[in-house]
């Protein structure tokens, strides 16, 4: 499930409060044409309000075009949000005979912007201080998968009371999200040292061997230090999007700090060229 309602609302709820009561456009969209909606700046997210409305957009690259198709029911509404952060929304009926087909947008149909724009030059000057808009959106997204119910399977390991689980990964636009549970069943606390995630490649030949490529996520979310005892705790961390041959799987490496209940947990390809 690549974008979701709640992700919208959550986008959407930091500035809608401050938007004036604004009159939107209509766009009219049957099912057996395609209404093409061209965009200032390439798509980054576009979802409907019913089911009977379909709007499709690259999510893999962003461009800067979306397609609308509409089934006969009662009218719904569009939003599109541009890749700076520019917020688009219409009214869309279904009509059976369409007398437009292309809608060139220009950026002054915005209804506002998911990011305030900073014009006191003051203020302008302390804009490295506030959190960039992709690091905004890696912060909504992983607390929405903290609080879904999907899981991806059974990945689960123990060491001494220790559980470490893969409970889900998930693929968003480049990025795959890993959902991670650590569960302290033991009578210590468990002092995190690291857990790395690398990529292990099996090298053919006579001499046979094993190699690994650290992961570097580009981000982490609720990673704690400390497990206290009897504690669990879910996190997030975000990787470039990748892929893995039959030979090649993930290692998820969980050590404790000046301990030794350390874990070494083994992700298939499978798992990783199928998220959810």
């Amino acid at each position: 499930m690549r974008a979701t309602i709640l992700i919208f609302a959550i986008l959407i709820s930091t500035f809608a409060k401050a938007q004036t009561s604004t009159v939107l456009d209509t766009i009219y969209a049957n099912d057996t044409k395609n209404v093409a909606l061209f965009f200032p700046e390439p798509i980054r997210q576009g979802i409907t309000g019913s089911d009977n409305f379909v709007f499709t957009y690259n999510r893999e690259k962003e461009q800067y075009f979306g397609l609308l198709q509409a089934k006969p029911g009662k009218e719904s509404n569009l939003l599109v949000v541009n890749r700076n952060g520019s917020i688009f929304s219409y009214i869309v009926r279904y009509k059976k005979q369409l007398s437009k087909l292309n809608y060139f947008i220009p950026a002054s149909k915005s209804i506002g912007n998911e990011k305030p724009i900073v014009t006191d030059s003051i203020l302008a000057e302390s804009s490295e201080e506030r959190i960039d808009n992709r690091t905004f959106y890696y912060q909504k997204f992983c607390s929405y998968l903290l609080n879904r119910k999907q899981r991806t399977g059974r990945i689960k390991k123990r060491n001494e009371g220790i559980v470490l689980s893969v409970e889900n990964i998930v693929f968003d636009k480049e990025e795959l999200y890993f959902v991670i549970q650590i569960v302290n069943h033991s009578t210590l606390d468990y002092d995190l040292n690291f857990l790395n995630l690398s990529i292990e490649t099996q090298q053919k030949g006579k001499r046979k061997s094993l190699q690994r490529l650290y992961q570097e996520p580009i981000y982490k979310y609720n990673l704690p230090s400390k497990i206290v005892e009897g504690q669990t705790v879910r996190f997030v961390y975000v990787l470039h999007k990748f892929s893995l041959s039959n030979d090649r799987r993930a290692i998820l490496e969980l050590n404790e700090k000046d301990g030794e209940r350390n874990i070494e947990m083994k992700l298939s390809h499978r798992y990783i060229n199928n998220p959810n």
